[in-house]
């Protein structure tokens, strides 16, 4: 892909837009009880929300990772240790959901309170990346 015929603001549009949509699906997951999935898809909404901050940052296509701490470096984010945290954890929700090795104990860790928990810290860090993209 050419950096030279990238539409930033359509591309961003883009990743906001599938990012709001799979935001409904997290919370349709948490309603129905499907916890792991929940927070799977937990990690998708703030992976396209960095992908719309790279676009913004950087002019050009993201890259092809789900690395959430990855991302956010590459966009040159003022972090807190505890926004690394937060990335860390979140982008093993990918793995831990995807790869029948981890999939049993992170079904047994998902319980409806650390769901809860960890959907409300995505919340929170989803506005906040959504807030830097618009500024």
């Amino acid at each position: 892909m050419e950096s030279n015929s990238l539409n930033t603001d359509k591309l961003i549009q883009h990743w906001l837009k599938s990012s709001d949509e799979d935001f409904e699906t997290m919370l349709a997951m948490m309603e129905s009880k499907r916890y792991n999935w929940a927070l799977f898809i937990g990690h998708i909404v703030i992976e396209k929300l960095l992908k719309a901050l790279f676009v913004k940052t950087n002019n050009d296509y993201p890259p092809l990772t789900h690395n959430l701490l990855l991302l956010a470096k590459k966009c040159n984010l003022k972090m807190t240790a505890d926004n690394e945290i937060f990335l860390v954890t979140v982008t093993a929700f990918n793995i831990n959901a995807r790869y029948d090795d981890f999939k049993k104990s992170f079904q047994e860790r998902c319980t409806e309170e650390y769901t809860l928990l960890w959907i409300e810290n995505i919340k929170l860090h989803r506005q906040w990346i959504k807030e830097l993209i618009t500024q």
